[in-house]
């Protein structure tokens, strides 16, 4: 749109020595006369209407003076809270020497806009008059605003002059006046608003809009948040209670729901306002947002506007985004299922080629509906923007349920594509830790029963991943769903469902609960016994598994059979070097150690190490784990001088294998530790204690076992050394 200002210095070109019809001008346009008795002629088609136009309309723009009471502003907020660092942001631009002052708040649909701007403008000493109020949204919109500004400033024009004169005639005005005030609010096109931006620099605009990315010519550009938990309560506080007190039970916890979103807050306490009897609580409208979603963020209270409930409003923007990028609106609904912060790029690998991507991310950023962080390298997104682009809603095109299966789907598969395919490696840590808390979104968004299979194979693998870390209460929530979703998918005999039983039961030994974790391992030797049959490389390693669980019961009476069956069948299906073969021998060994005979257990334990180092070489991971444990042995049987070498050469090895951080590098750190305290040599112990517990912070949970067990030695190793007596324990 154009809109050219006209210099009152400008004269008309002479008339062309033509003939021409009477009453048309040198373009064939009809004329119109103005002032006075005359008339002019305004053409549709070949017929003339003939309308008056008084003489106040051939007074210069620039002669114009503003009437009292030209104010237009919008409904000034009743229940406006903090924002104190973006008003005194707006009031520093004051100050500004120069002329047009130009800012720009942009921000989420639903974050507080318009209301900051109504609020700055009521409320602030900025000295401007007349203040106008423009809905934007659209070049139709700003031209009618301007034209009511027009008639604002001479109503005689209201019915004289077309709106695009009449707007033409409010620029004109603009442009020879200053101390004025333009709030455009949310301009969805920079076009639309360019007659006035790039205009003569006279007055004040103050520009509301979701777009982020095109205001580098603004004098002020702020970027609107979500409030705080202490002013989303107080919001919630002020609407819900101005008709006196109210129970505002469960009121913190709905605003963590809503995101801290004022136009969220304000449509749930209307609510909460209108309904008293059935939702007499904050919690209460928690329930009803559980269980109708999409009811929820469609309906706000009888007296709120449809178009400013949550749907309504994030529903306009998407028609938008995605009218001009059908791409961006999947890509919304994908990210929909993850954790809201630090979404990593390696999310959308192969979500489109590069340009279509680039350009969808670049529009949801624009629109605000996401946000990269140049930090991270990744993306965030607001969790109830999330919340509504992931419910679905048969009456809204964005969010059909067909549409919502596919994004949830993509997600899933995009995240397990993105999960390294092992947990034990330390190298692999970074990226598992970084996508934890996408896969643990997941899990709570997924309804339960309608996992896929590949959703149940990700929490399988990340619940083994937090074992491995120690982290045994969060491992259980991820494996009991991946165990029921391959149950469910797979069949209660399938191999996939019995190794899934099997992490389960795992998980469960971890984290100390014998109680459920050997009846899981029992039903899963049974069942690979009648499935596979007994001989089966999957059955002996179950069998294994049990007689695991029941060694760390305390019941080697069952513990060591089953060992030796276990040993017995991997000799005779898979042969004496066969590495599950040597890691069956090396169990027995430490059963037998446990149950106090060292002259069956010593034997073994050297058998396994020699066997180790000639089928697998001496660097072998399981090789290591030979050599510590027959260090162990010795150290049991009183023989430190074989034993802390081989703890010292273990180490050396692990380390260099493994990595200074890897658990068993670690591990063996502290075995080391303690054969040093058994030979009393406290001045070697304590420092490796203490190096080793510093290592551990960086990459264990604080409460990994062991993390336990190596504070429990440095404390007891500190103890000894300063004469207070007490004993170390590996």
């Amino acid at each position: 749109m154009k809109w050219p200002f006209r210099k009152r210095s400008e004269k008309l070109p002479p008339a062309e020595p033509t003939q021409r019809p009477a009453g048309t001008d040198a373009s064939g346009e009809r004329s119109i006369a103005i002032g006075g008795d005359h008339y002019g002629s305004a053409l549709t088609g070949d017929n003339a209407t003939v309308v008056a136009l008084p003489p106040e309309a051939l007074r210069p723009a620039a002669d114009v003076d503003a009437p009292p009471g030209l104010d237009s502003l919008h409904n000034r907020p009743h229940h406006f809270v903090g924002r104190a660092r973006e008003l005194d942001r707006l009031d520093a631009a004051l100050v500004a020497p120069g002329g047009t002052v130009v800012q720009a708040v942009y921000g989420l649909g639903g974050i507080g806009k318009s209301t900051l701007a109504a609020h700055w403008a009521a409320t602030r000493a900025h000295g401007c008059a007349p203040v106008r109020w423009i809905n934007a949204d659209s070049e139709a919109g700003v031209q009618q605003g301007l034209a009511e500004l027009a008639t604002a400033l001479q109503p005689a024009l209201a019915h004289a002059l077309p709106v695009e004169k009449l707007a033409e005639r409010a620029l004109q005005w603009l442009a020879t006046h200053t101390g004025w005030l333009l709030i455009l609010d949310n301009v969805n096109d920079p076009a639309d608003i360019a007659p006035l931006t790039q205009g003569p620099a006279t007055g004040r605009l103050l520009i509301t809009s979701r777009l982020a990315t095109t205001w580098n010519h603004a004098t002020t550009v702020v970027r609107l948040d979500v409030l705080d938990l202490e002013e989303s309560l107080d919001l919630l506080t002020r609407i819900t209670t101005a008709a006196g007190p109210r129970d505002l039970d469960g009121a913190a916890e709905l605003c963590a729901e809503l995101g801290y979103l004022p136009l969220a807050i304000e449509q749930a306490a209307a609510y909460l306002v209108e309904n008293q009897l059935t939702t007499p609580t904050p919690r209460a409208y928690l329930g009803l947002l559980a269980q109708y979603p999409a009811d929820m963020y469609r309906d706000g209270a009888v007296a709120t506007a449809t178009e400013r409930t949550i749907a309504r409003v994030w529903h306009l923007t998407l028609d938008r985004i995605t009218a001009l990028h059908p791409l961006a609106g999947d890509l919304l609904q994908t990210l929909a299922w993850y954790a809201p912060d630090h979404i990593p790029t390696t999310l959308l690998d192969g979500f489109a080629e590069a340009p279509a991507l680039n350009k969808a991310i670049a529009l949801l950023t624009a629109y605000s509906m996401i946000t990269p962080d140049p930090d991270s390298g990744g993306l965030t997104i607001h969790r109830l923007v999330q919340a509504l682009a992931r419910t679905p809603d048969p009456d809204d095109p964005h969010r059909t349920p067909d549409a919502i299966d596919q994004a949830r789907d993509r997600a899933t598969t995009h995240l397990n594509t993105a999960l390294p395919s092992t947990w034990g490696n330390p190298a692999t840590w970074p990226t598992w830790r970084a996508l934890l808390p996408h896969v643990d979104a997941l899990a709570d968004h997924i309804v339960e029963g309608t996992e896929t299979l590949i959703a149940a194979r990700i929490f399988n693998d990340a619940g083994l991943f937090l074992c491995d870390q120690g982290l045994s209460a969060r491992a259980l929530k991820h494996l009991q769903r991946a165990f029921a979703s391959m149950e469910r998918v797979l069949g209660p005999d399938h191999p996939g469902t019995l190794i899934s039983r099997n992490s389960l039961a795992y998980a469960y030994e971890s984290a100390g609960d014998l109680g459920r974790a050997i009846p899981l391992y029992e039903q899963t030797l049974t069942d690979w016994e009648r499935v596979l049959g007994p001989d089966q490389s999957d059955t002996l390693t179950s069998r294994n598994n049990l007689a695991y669980a029941y060694r760390s019961a305390g019941d080697l009476g069952r513990a060591i059979p089953l060992y030796e069956q276990t040993l017995a069948g991997m000799e005779r299906v898979l042969g004496p070097n066969h590495p599950e073969t040597l890691i069956s021998r090396n169990n027995l060994a430490g059963a037998c150690w446990a149950a106090g005979d060292l002259g069956r257990a010593i034997p073994l334990f050297e058998q396994t190490l020699t066997d180790c180092e000639r089928v697998l070489g001496r660097d072998h991971p399981e090789t290591l784990t030979s050599r510590n444990n027959l260090g162990y042995a010795y150290e049991s049987a009183g023989d430190l001088g074989r034993a802390i070498p081989l703890f010292e050469q273990t180490l050396t090895e692990r380390t260099r294998v493994l990595g200074p951080d890897h658990p068993d590098t670690l591990s063996s750190r502290n075995n080391l530790g303690y054969a040093y305290v058994s030979a009393g040599d406290l001045g070697r112990a304590i420092p490796l204690f203490e190096q080793t517990l510093t290592d551990c912070e960086h990459v264990l949970s604080p409460d990994h076992p062991l993390m336990v067990a190596i504070r429990g030695n440095l404390a007891r190793a500190i103890a000894v050394r300063d004469g207070e007596g007490g004993s170390t324990q590996p």
